[in-house]
């Protein structure tokens, strides 16, 4: 590690003008999204809650949808993640994709999705992932992986031959976003930072300094 303080690179790939951006920031994002979905993982997203005591926790989830309401994802909701949107439903985002040497920042408030919804996605999963959903108590400290291998093996024989249903503790989120970064590394640390802002139902765009 004695290198890190002196690890650089020089951003130089792309840059990102005003003219470039999309009329609205959700087709933005889709955009980016649509030149990096060939990269491993591309829909990988830091999810940053807070907990009661004004601690942030983050970590990373798959985004699972995006349209004009805003962007999808699933989880536990008894999770710490999840018990933490309980309490406090702003979150804030972050994609990275240092390929192509960009990032989107999101913030907003988060909401469950229906019933329907969460059904609809689960039912799409592999069924080993829909088994794996009810054998995790996420977040929960467990004695050892052999706990999981343990229960794997009693919800994968439970279910056998039956369709698996959904957990009532497993279920989607959408997030309304209300501020959008959009983010390009460009020579001498001077990046792009382009930003929408949601300002009495309009998006306002604007320049942030780097």
């Amino acid at each position: 590690m004695s290198n890190i303080v002196h690890h650089r690179k020089s951003y130089e790939k792309h840059s990102l003008e005003v003219e470039d951006l999309k009329a609205t920031p959700h087709e933005m994002l889709e955009f980016w999204l649509s030149e990096v979905e060939e990269l491993h993982d591309y829909n990988a997203m830091v999810v940053s809650t807070v907990d009661a005591s004004g601690q942030p926790h983050s970590r990373v989830v798959l985004l699972r949808g995006v349209n004009e309401e805003g962007l999808k994802f699933y989880t536990n909701y008894t999770s710490n993640k999840g018990l933490e949107l309980e309490q406090n439903n702003k979150v804030a985002l972050n994609f990275f994709w240092p390929s192509v040497e960009r990032q989107v920042r999101v913030e907003g408030e988060l909401h469950k999705l229906s019933d329907a919804e969460s059904d609809a996605y689960f039912n799409s999963r592999p069924r080993e992932s829909q088994i794996g959903a009810w054998v995790s108590p996420q977040s929960a400290t467990i004695d050892s992986r052999e706990v999981l291998n343990e229960r794997f093996r009693e919800f994968t024989d439970k279910f056998e031959g039956h369709p698996v249903p959904r957990p009532s503790n497993w279920g989607g989120y959408l997030i309304r976003p209300k501020y959008y970064e959009f983010w390009q590394g460009r020579p001498n640390r001077l990046h792009d930072r382009l930003t929408y802002s949601l300002v009495e139902g309009n998006w306002s765009i604007g320049r942030m300094a780097p």
